[in-house]
């Protein structure tokens, strides 16, 4: 692995793990481990081949914390050169697809699932 490379496995294990579950409570478990599995660029890659939004998605943007997405990571000027063009459009549309009211249904579920009060009601 580069020193690109690295440098953006250790962006997706502090920024969108580790500041992600401190800062919001989100602990991306199957996360964590899809990169120290396959590590960052190649993790980043397999969850931007994958169909759809993912949870943790929905649950940052219900948390009004898309700065800590991966999506937002790959997106990075620094990082163009380790993806395709489109592998960022993917992530760029995932993004705005939950910003979208459109997806407000998604997002919503997600921020009552965190919340135990909401749950409750």
């Amino acid at each position: 692995m580069n020193d690109l490379g690295q440098r953006f496995q250790h962006d997706m294990i502090e920024t969108v793990y580790r500041t992600a579950g401190k800062e919001t409570g989100y602990w991306a478990a199957y996360f964590l481990r899809a990169v120290k599995r396959h590590g960052g660029v190649a993790a980043a890659k397999r969850m931007l081949g994958t169909k759809g939004l993912s949870k943790g998605l929905a649950t940052l943007a219900a948390k009004g914390r898309l700065d800590l997405a991966m999506e937002t990571l790959v997106l990075k000027p620094e990082y163009r050169t380790l993806f395709t063009d489109g592998e960022r459009t993917i992530a760029a549309q995932r993004l705005a697809e939950v910003r979208s009211p459109a997806s407000a249904g998604l997002v919503d579920a997600a921020r009552t699932a965190g919340d135990p009060e909401r749950r409750s009601r």
